[in-house]
C-alpha cells in the first residue's frame, strides 16, 4: 500500500579507492589489475544500493595519488568513503587523502578468498590477500591524526574466481561475506539518510503545542547539527491554497481517500467517533489539495504543524481538515508531524528515507496481560507500513484540541519494528533513542486513533524505565524492520549522539 513519493531523495555520493604499494606492481605482474578488478566489483555493488553515486578514483599507491585523491574526492562532494585495504600499503600513502577530504571512511578488509592455496601460493598471490595487513597502521595513524574511521571485515563475495587466483574465490553465499555486505549496504542507506536531511526542507506550519516543553528546539540549533532548513509557513499560506482548489481536484482526491482508506462506521465503544459524514469528507480532500499545494509550492521535504484557531474561527476549521491529507503526504515520502514536533519530523524522514516508514506515535496505554505496551497517536499515519487499510472515522472532537474532523484509526503491520526517538540535551545536542521490538495483532481501541501493540525485549516497566532514563520527548517515530544498526550508522555519520535501548 504505497503512494508515488512527491520528491526524489537526494542520492549519496559514495567515495572509493583501493590501496596498495607502488614498489609490488613491477615485482609481482598482474597483481595491480587483478586488484582493480576488485575495486570494480566493489563499485559495482555499491552502485546497486540506495541508488548511490559512486566515485572510484582507483589504486592509490603513494602519498601523490593520496593527495590527489583526497582532491578528486573534494571536487565530487562524497558523503562517505570506502578505503578498500586490497593489499598491503603505507599510511603515509593514505593520510594524506583524508586529511584532505573529511568524509567519513569506512575501511573495507574483504578477503577474497576462504583461504589461500597452501602448498601453491607465491608471494603476489599472498599479497592479493593480506589486506587486513595495513589495517592496524592505518587505524594508528587516523587515530594519532584525529581521523574518526569504521572498519568492515570478512570476505569479498565474489561470484567467480578470476583466472589468476591459485585459490577458490567463489564466495558469495559465505556468511562473511553476506554479513560484509549487509554493513555496507547499511551504512550506504546511512549515507542517504545524511544526505537527505542535509539541504532539506521542512515546513513549519503554525506553532508548537503551547505547554509541551519537549517539543520546543531552536531552529538554527536544528540546522547547524543537521544541514536541514526551516521554512517558516503561516496558515494564511495554506488558506491561500485552499482558495485554488477546484472541485476536480477535490472529487480526483475523494477518489484517492476512498482507495486507501476504509470509511467507518459508527464506532461501537466510542460516542464522539462517527462515521464519517459527507462534509466532512469533502472537507478533507480539499485540505487534502490545499497541503499538496503547499507542498509542491515550498519545496517541502517534510512537515510539522499545529494550530488550534479561535473557537468557530477559519483556521481552527482548516486544520481540523488536516489528518488524511497528512497521512497521505507521509506515505508520498513527506513525513508530517503533528503538535509542531520538529524533532521528531526528523527521525520520521530518516525512517522514509532509509526506507522504513515512520509513523508518528506516543505511549498509549499498557496492556500488562499480553506484555505489550499501544503506541500511536490521532494522527497522522505512514499508510505504507500499514496492516491492512486504515480506517477514517469521523471525530465529535480531537482530545485536548479544538475543532471536529476525519481521523485515522490503524496499526503497523505486524513484525519487527524499531522506534527512533529526538531528544535535546541540556547542553542543546540532539541525540537519538533507538530500541528494537516486534509488533504484535493484538487489539486496538476503535476511537479513531492509531494504534499498534509493541513487545519490547523486556517487559514493559523495565522498558519504561530504560526509555525514561534517556529524557526523551514523548513522540518518536515507528519504522518497520529492526534497524538499530542502520540508525547508529546515520547518527555516527551525522555526528549526532544515540542510545541503544
Amino acid at each position: 500500500m504505497g503512494l508515488e513519493k512527491l520528491k526524489k531523495t537526494k542520492r549519496p555520493r559514495i567515495g572509493l579507492y583501493s590501496m596498495g604499494l607502488r614498489y609490488y606492481w613491477d615485482q609481482f605482474p598482474g597483481l595491480r589489475e587483478r586488484l582493480i578488478g576488485y575495486g570494480t566489483f566493489i563499485e559495482e555493488k555499491i552502485a546497486g544500493f540506495s541508488e548511490a553515486e559512486v566515485f572510484n578514483y582507483g589504486l592509490v599507491d603513494c602519498p601523490e595519488e593520496g593527495a590527489k585523491a583526497g582532491e578528486y574526492f573534494n571536487a565530487n562532494q562524497v558523503d562517505l568513503i570506502f578505503a578498500h585495504s586490497a593489499t598491503y600499503v603505507t599510511s603515509a600513502s593514505i593520510l594524506p587523502l583524508h586529511q584532505r577530504c573529511k568524509a567519513p571512511v569506512i575501511i573495507l578488509n574483504l578477503q577474497p578468498a576462504v583461504r589461500i592455496n597452501y602448498p601453491k601460493t607465491t608471494t603476489g598471490e599472498w599479497l592479493a590477500h593480506c589486506g587486513a595487513c595495513p589495517v592496524p597502521e592505518l587505524t594508528n595513524a587516523f587515530a594519532r591524526s584525529g581521523i574518526g574511521y569504521r572498519v568492515i571485515n570478512g570476505l569479498l563475495g565474489l561470484e567467480r574466481t578470476p583466472e589468476i587466483s591459485l585459490a577458490d574465490e567463489t564466495t558469495a553465499g559465505r556468511p562473511e561475506a553476506v554479513k560484509a555486505w549487509n554493513q555496507v549496504e547499511e551504512w550506504v542507506t546511512a549515507a542517504a539518510v545524511r544526505a537527505g536531511i542535509a539541504g532539506s526542507r521542512f515546513g513549519f506550519l503554525g506553532n508548537t503545542y503551547c505547554g509541551m516543553l519537549d517539543m520546543y528546539s531552536d531552529f538554527t540549533m536544528l540546522q547547524a547539527q543537521t544541514g536541514m532548513h526551516v521554512e517558516v509557513l503561516e496558515m494564511c499560506d495554506l488558506d491561500r491554497m485552499l482558495r485554488q482548489v477546484t472541485a476536480d481536484e477535490a472529487a480526483a482526491k475523494q477518489e484517492e481517500i476512498r482507495e486507501f482508506f476504509e470509511i467507518s462506521e459508527d464506532s461501537p465503544s466510542d460516542p464522539i467517533a462517527r462515521k464519517p459524514t459527507s462534509e466532512q469528507m469533502d472537507w478533507s480532500a480539499r485540505v487534502a489539495c490545499a497541503l499538496d499545494r503547499l507542498v509542491k509550492e515550498y519545496d517541502l521535504d517534510a512537515l510539522t504543524y499545529y494550530y488550534h484557531g479561535a473557537l468557530g474561527g477559519e483556521y481552527e476549521k482548516l486544520q481540523s481538515g488536516f489528518i488524511v491529507g497528512l497521512s497521505l503526504l507521509t506515505a508520498r515520502g513527506i513525513p508530517c508531524s503533528g503538535e509542531g514536533d520538529l524533532k521528531t519530523c526528523l527521525a520520521m524522514k530518516m525512517c522514509d528515507i532509509a526506507g522504513r516508514g515512520g509513523s508518528f506515535c506516543e505511549i498509549v496505554v499498557t496492556d500488562y496481560e499480553d506484555g505489550t505496551i499501544l503506541l500511536g497517536h490521532d494522527g497522522p499515519f505512514h499508510l505504507a507500513i500499514a496492516k491492512g487499510r486504515p480506517i477514517l472515522r469521523g471525530m465529535g472532537l480531537y482530545h485536548g484540541k479544538q475543532g471536529t474532523g476525519v481521523s485515522v484509526e490503524a496499526k503497523v503491520r505486524t513484525g519487527e519494528i524499531t522506534n527512533l526517538g529526538c531528544t535535546q540535551t541540556a547542553d542543546g545536542r540532539l541525540k537519538f533513542i533507538i530500541s528494537e521490538a516486534e509488533s504484535t495483532d493484538g487489539p486496538i481501541m476503535t476511537i479513531g486513533n492509531t494504534q499498534t501493540p509493541v513487545r519490547f525485549k523486556t517487559d514493559p516497566d523495565t522498558y519504561m524505565d530504560a526509555w525514561f532514563a534517556e529524557a526523551p520527548t514523548h513522540h518518536f517515530a515507528m519504522s518497520v524492520g529492526h534497524n538499530a544498526s542502520l540508525f547508529e550508522k546515520a547518527a555516527y555519520l551525522m555526528g549526532v549522539q544515540k542510545t541503544v535501548i
